[in-house]
Protein backbone atom coordinates (compact mmCIF):
# COMPACT_ATOMS: atom_id res chain seq x y z
CA UNK A 1 0.00 0.00 0.00
CA UNK A 2 1.37 3.51 -0.61
CA UNK A 3 1.85 5.61 2.12
CA UNK A 4 0.11 8.14 3.42
CA UNK A 5 0.74 11.54 2.58
CA UNK A 6 -1.53 13.95 3.82
CA UNK A 7 -5.26 14.60 3.17
CA UNK A 8 -7.82 12.20 1.25
CA UNK A 9 -10.42 11.81 -0.41
CA UNK A 10 -13.37 10.68 1.65
CA UNK A 11 -12.64 6.69 0.61
CA UNK A 12 -9.03 7.15 0.52
CA UNK A 13 -9.23 7.17 -3.56
CA UNK A 14 -10.70 8.88 -5.98
CA UNK A 15 -13.08 6.68 -8.42
CA UNK A 16 -14.99 7.16 -11.22
CA UNK A 17 -17.09 4.26 -12.70
CA UNK A 18 -16.52 4.45 -16.54
CA UNK A 19 -14.18 7.21 -17.97
CA UNK A 20 -16.03 10.40 -19.77
CA UNK A 21 -14.44 11.16 -22.82
CA UNK A 22 -13.19 14.46 -23.93
CA UNK A 23 -12.38 15.81 -20.90
CA UNK A 24 -10.40 19.08 -21.54
CA UNK A 25 -6.97 18.91 -19.86
CA UNK A 26 -7.05 22.74 -19.63
CA UNK A 27 -10.24 22.73 -17.74
CA UNK A 28 -8.84 20.91 -14.67
CA UNK A 29 -6.68 22.30 -11.76
CA UNK A 30 -3.00 23.33 -12.68
CA UNK A 31 -0.64 21.36 -11.53
CA UNK A 32 3.04 22.41 -9.92
CA UNK A 33 5.61 23.38 -12.70
CA UNK A 34 7.39 19.98 -13.86
CA UNK A 35 5.15 17.70 -12.07
CA UNK A 36 5.08 14.28 -12.79
CA UNK A 37 1.59 12.32 -13.96
CA UNK A 38 1.87 8.48 -13.99
CA UNK A 39 -0.60 6.17 -15.27
CA UNK A 40 -1.07 2.11 -15.11
CA UNK A 41 -3.45 0.03 -17.31
CA UNK A 42 -4.13 -2.77 -15.44
CA UNK A 43 -5.95 -5.98 -16.24
CA UNK A 44 -6.71 -9.28 -13.88
CA UNK A 45 -3.11 -9.44 -12.70
CA UNK A 46 -3.01 -8.03 -8.95
CA UNK A 47 -0.51 -9.81 -8.32
CA UNK A 48 2.01 -7.79 -10.35
CA UNK A 49 -0.41 -4.64 -9.54
CA UNK A 50 0.59 -5.01 -6.01
CA UNK A 51 4.08 -5.05 -7.04
CA UNK A 52 3.66 -2.29 -9.34
CA UNK A 53 2.12 -0.41 -6.69
CA UNK A 54 4.09 -1.13 -3.63
CA UNK A 55 8.13 -1.60 -5.40
CA UNK A 56 7.72 1.72 -8.14
CA UNK A 57 4.90 3.92 -7.12
CA UNK A 58 5.48 3.86 -3.62
CA UNK A 59 9.04 4.86 -4.50
CA UNK A 60 8.72 8.38 -6.69
CA UNK A 61 9.09 11.29 -5.71
CA UNK A 62 7.37 14.32 -4.58
CA UNK A 63 7.28 15.59 -8.70
CA UNK A 64 4.91 12.78 -9.12
CA UNK A 65 1.81 14.47 -8.06
CA UNK A 66 -1.20 12.23 -10.26
CA UNK A 67 -1.31 8.57 -10.39
CA UNK A 68 -3.63 7.00 -12.56
CA UNK A 69 -4.52 3.55 -11.91
CA UNK A 70 -7.10 2.65 -14.84
CA UNK A 71 -8.48 -0.87 -14.43
CA UNK A 72 -9.86 -2.71 -17.58
CA UNK A 73 -12.69 -5.11 -16.40
CA UNK A 74 -10.89 -6.89 -14.40
CA UNK A 75 -12.43 -9.97 -12.45
CA UNK A 76 -9.55 -11.41 -10.41
CA UNK A 77 -9.87 -8.89 -7.13
CA UNK A 78 -7.64 -6.43 -8.64
CA UNK A 79 -10.74 -3.40 -7.72
CA UNK A 80 -10.88 -4.87 -3.80
CA UNK A 81 -7.56 -4.40 -4.01
CA UNK A 82 -7.73 -0.77 -5.34
CA UNK A 83 -10.26 -0.09 -2.91
CA UNK A 84 -7.93 -0.33 -0.12
CA UNK A 85 -5.41 2.23 -1.76
CA UNK A 86 -5.18 5.23 0.34
CA UNK A 87 -2.85 7.83 -1.27
CA UNK A 88 -4.37 10.91 -2.53
CA UNK A 89 -2.78 11.40 -5.67
CA UNK A 90 -4.53 8.30 -6.79
CA UNK A 91 -7.47 8.14 -9.38
CA UNK A 92 -8.72 4.65 -9.65
CA UNK A 93 -10.83 4.57 -12.73
CA UNK A 94 -12.84 1.36 -13.18
CA UNK A 95 -13.89 0.34 -17.13
CA UNK A 96 -16.28 -2.58 -17.23
CA UNK A 97 -14.67 -3.53 -20.65
CA UNK A 98 -10.94 -4.46 -21.57
CA UNK A 99 -10.12 -1.52 -24.38
CA UNK A 100 -6.63 -2.30 -23.31
CA UNK A 101 -3.69 0.56 -24.79
CA UNK A 102 -6.55 2.50 -25.92
CA UNK A 103 -7.18 4.08 -22.34
CA UNK A 104 -3.72 5.90 -22.31
CA UNK A 105 -5.02 8.57 -24.23
CA UNK A 106 -8.04 8.22 -22.46
CA UNK A 107 -6.27 8.42 -18.94
CA UNK A 108 -3.98 11.03 -19.84
CA UNK A 109 -6.93 13.42 -20.63
CA UNK A 110 -7.70 13.31 -16.77
CA UNK A 111 -4.22 14.35 -15.94
CA UNK A 112 -2.94 17.94 -15.91
CA UNK A 113 1.10 17.37 -14.97
CA UNK A 114 3.86 18.98 -16.89
CA UNK A 115 5.28 15.57 -17.84
CA UNK A 116 3.69 12.18 -18.36
CA UNK A 117 4.66 8.72 -17.56
CA UNK A 118 2.74 5.18 -18.91
CA UNK A 119 4.13 2.43 -16.68
CA UNK A 120 3.31 -1.14 -17.04
CA UNK A 121 1.53 -2.79 -14.32
CA UNK A 122 3.86 -5.66 -14.63
CA UNK A 123 7.02 -3.41 -13.84
CA UNK A 124 7.72 -4.45 -10.23
CA UNK A 125 10.55 -3.29 -8.86
CA UNK A 126 12.44 0.54 -9.60
CA UNK A 127 14.59 2.44 -7.37
CA UNK A 128 14.37 5.51 -4.96
CA UNK A 129 12.84 8.72 -6.78
CA UNK A 130 13.37 6.34 -10.37
CA UNK A 131 10.67 9.52 -11.76
CA UNK A 132 12.45 12.23 -10.28
CA UNK A 133 15.85 10.24 -12.23
CA UNK A 134 13.84 10.07 -15.48
CA UNK A 135 12.52 13.65 -15.17
CA UNK A 136 16.14 15.26 -14.55
CA UNK A 137 17.01 13.42 -17.69
CA UNK A 138 14.26 14.30 -20.08
CA UNK A 139 14.94 18.13 -19.04
CA UNK A 140 18.28 17.87 -19.92
CA UNK A 141 17.59 16.39 -23.13
CA UNK A 142 15.32 18.64 -25.60
CA UNK A 143 15.63 17.05 -28.87
CA UNK A 144 14.23 13.08 -27.15
CA UNK A 145 10.59 13.69 -27.02
CA UNK A 146 10.04 9.98 -25.81
CA UNK A 147 12.46 8.44 -22.62
CA UNK A 148 12.63 5.01 -21.54
CA UNK A 149 13.92 3.13 -18.52
CA UNK A 150 15.76 0.60 -19.15
CA UNK A 151 15.35 -3.03 -18.47
CA UNK A 152 17.17 -5.21 -15.05
CA UNK A 153 18.19 -8.40 -16.87
CA UNK A 154 15.49 -11.05 -15.97
CA UNK A 155 15.81 -14.04 -18.23
CA UNK A 156 12.17 -14.89 -17.61
CA UNK A 157 11.31 -11.79 -19.26
CA UNK A 158 10.09 -11.68 -22.76
CA UNK A 159 10.98 -8.03 -23.40
CA UNK A 160 14.30 -8.47 -21.31
CA UNK A 161 14.89 -11.50 -23.95
CA UNK A 162 14.77 -9.61 -26.78
CA UNK A 163 16.94 -6.88 -24.91
CA UNK A 164 19.84 -8.23 -24.19
CA UNK A 165 19.61 -11.43 -26.14
CA UNK A 166 18.00 -11.13 -29.31
CA UNK A 167 18.75 -7.54 -30.18
CA UNK A 168 21.56 -6.59 -28.38
CA UNK A 169 23.38 -5.08 -31.16
CA UNK A 170 20.80 -2.61 -32.17
CA UNK A 171 21.33 -0.59 -29.14
CA UNK A 172 23.90 2.36 -29.54
CA UNK A 173 25.61 4.13 -26.33
CA UNK A 174 25.92 7.79 -26.28
CA UNK A 175 25.73 10.76 -23.88
CA UNK A 176 23.80 14.09 -24.61
CA UNK A 177 24.45 16.71 -22.09
CA UNK A 178 25.84 14.55 -19.63
CA UNK A 179 22.93 11.83 -19.71
CA UNK A 180 24.12 8.20 -21.10
CA UNK A 181 21.37 6.60 -23.14
CA UNK A 182 20.54 4.13 -25.69
CA UNK A 183 19.41 4.76 -28.80
CA UNK A 184 17.67 1.61 -30.27
CA UNK A 185 14.56 -0.34 -29.74
CA UNK A 186 12.14 1.70 -27.32
CA UNK A 187 9.17 0.52 -25.27
CA UNK A 188 6.66 2.03 -22.91
CA UNK A 189 7.09 0.43 -20.04
CA UNK A 190 8.01 3.03 -18.34
CA UNK A 191 8.54 5.67 -20.03
CA UNK A 192 8.35 9.60 -20.12
CA UNK A 193 6.67 12.24 -22.50
CA UNK A 194 6.12 16.05 -22.19
CA UNK A 195 3.04 17.83 -22.19
CA UNK A 196 4.25 20.32 -24.42
CA UNK A 197 5.02 17.50 -26.94
CA UNK A 198 1.93 15.50 -26.57
CA UNK A 199 -0.02 18.21 -26.97
CA UNK A 200 1.67 18.66 -30.33
CA UNK A 201 1.81 15.39 -31.46
CA UNK A 202 -2.03 14.75 -30.70
CA UNK A 203 -1.24 12.33 -27.82
CA UNK A 204 -1.24 8.76 -27.70
CA UNK A 205 -3.41 6.91 -30.76
CA UNK A 206 -6.05 4.34 -30.11
CA UNK A 207 -6.30 1.55 -32.21
CA UNK A 208 -9.59 0.53 -34.72
CA UNK A 209 -9.25 -2.84 -33.74
CA UNK A 210 -6.91 -4.33 -31.62
CA UNK A 211 -7.34 -4.14 -27.92
CA UNK A 212 -3.53 -4.95 -27.44
CA UNK A 213 -1.22 -3.11 -29.69
CA UNK A 214 1.97 -1.47 -29.66
CA UNK A 215 0.79 2.32 -28.82
CA UNK A 216 4.23 3.68 -28.12
CA UNK A 217 5.41 2.70 -31.03
CA UNK A 218 2.52 4.53 -33.13
CA UNK A 219 3.34 7.75 -30.52
CA UNK A 220 7.15 7.68 -31.66
CA UNK A 221 6.38 7.44 -35.38
CA UNK A 222 4.02 10.88 -34.53
CA UNK A 223 6.79 12.62 -32.44
CA UNK A 224 9.58 11.57 -34.67
CA UNK A 225 7.60 13.68 -37.59
CA UNK A 226 7.93 16.36 -35.67
CA UNK A 227 11.14 16.60 -35.40
CA UNK A 228 11.94 14.84 -31.72
CA UNK A 229 13.89 11.09 -31.30
CA UNK A 230 13.30 8.69 -28.42
CA UNK A 231 16.26 7.21 -26.40
CA UNK A 232 16.47 4.58 -23.56
CA UNK A 233 18.14 5.87 -20.53
CA UNK A 234 20.75 3.88 -19.81
CA UNK A 235 21.23 5.02 -16.08
CA UNK A 236 18.07 3.83 -14.98
CA UNK A 237 16.66 0.31 -14.70
CA UNK A 238 13.66 -1.10 -13.80
CA UNK A 239 12.00 -4.54 -13.33
CA UNK A 240 9.75 -5.95 -16.07
CA UNK A 241 7.93 -9.15 -15.55
CA UNK A 242 6.07 -9.52 -18.94
CA UNK A 243 5.47 -12.78 -20.83
CA UNK A 244 3.77 -16.27 -20.08
CA UNK A 245 6.52 -17.17 -17.23
CA UNK A 246 4.24 -14.51 -14.47
CA UNK A 247 0.88 -14.62 -16.20
CA UNK A 248 -1.10 -16.25 -18.47
CA UNK A 249 -0.83 -14.48 -22.07
CA UNK A 250 -4.70 -13.01 -22.78
CA UNK A 251 -6.15 -13.51 -25.74
CA UNK A 252 -6.18 -9.92 -27.06
CA UNK A 253 -2.19 -9.86 -27.05
CA UNK A 254 -2.30 -13.50 -28.54
CA UNK A 255 -4.07 -12.10 -30.97
CA UNK A 256 -2.10 -9.05 -31.85
CA UNK A 257 0.83 -11.09 -32.07
CA UNK A 258 -0.33 -13.91 -34.46
CA UNK A 259 -1.36 -11.06 -37.15
CA UNK A 260 1.93 -9.34 -36.32
CA UNK A 261 3.64 -12.44 -37.23
CA UNK A 262 1.67 -12.90 -40.21
CA UNK A 263 2.37 -9.43 -41.33
CA UNK A 264 6.13 -9.87 -40.93
CA UNK A 265 6.39 -12.83 -42.83
CA UNK A 266 4.75 -11.05 -45.41
CA UNK A 267 7.30 -8.08 -46.02
CA UNK A 268 10.31 -10.77 -45.53
CA UNK A 269 9.04 -12.78 -48.57
CA UNK A 270 8.40 -9.21 -50.67
CA UNK A 271 12.10 -8.14 -49.44
CA UNK A 272 12.99 -11.26 -50.17
CA UNK A 273 11.83 -11.18 -54.03
CA UNK A 274 12.98 -7.50 -54.22
CA UNK A 275 16.39 -8.22 -53.53
CA UNK A 276 16.48 -10.98 -56.08
CA UNK A 277 16.54 -7.76 -58.65
CA UNK A 278 20.31 -7.44 -59.03
CA UNK A 279 19.90 -3.08 -59.71
CA UNK A 280 17.56 -3.20 -56.18
CA UNK A 281 20.73 -4.48 -54.27
CA UNK A 282 23.11 -1.67 -56.23
CA UNK A 283 20.99 1.45 -55.28
CA UNK A 284 19.66 -0.17 -52.07
CA UNK A 285 23.83 -0.82 -51.39
CA UNK A 286 24.06 3.02 -52.66
CA UNK A 287 21.13 4.66 -50.28
CA UNK A 288 20.78 1.92 -47.89
CA UNK A 289 16.81 1.58 -47.61
CA UNK A 290 16.60 -1.85 -46.21
CA UNK A 291 18.34 -3.85 -44.01
CA UNK A 292 19.34 -6.97 -46.56
CA UNK A 293 17.69 -10.02 -45.75
CA UNK A 294 19.94 -12.60 -44.11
Amino acid sequence: MLPDRGVHHASGTSYDEEMVAGVDADSLPRATEHSIAVVVLTHSRVHLLRKCVENVLARTSDATREIVIWDNGSTDGTREYLASLTDPRITVILHDENIGQNAYARAFERTSADYLVELDDDVVDAPLNWDATLLDAFRRLPAIGFLAADLEDDPYDVATHYRYRIRPHEYTPASINGVSLLFGPTGGGCAMTSREVYRRVGGFRQHRKYVFWQEEAAYIDDIRKAGFDAAVLADLKVHHTGGPYYVETAPEKAEFWAAYEKRMARRAAIKRLVFRLPFFRRLNARFAWFVAPS
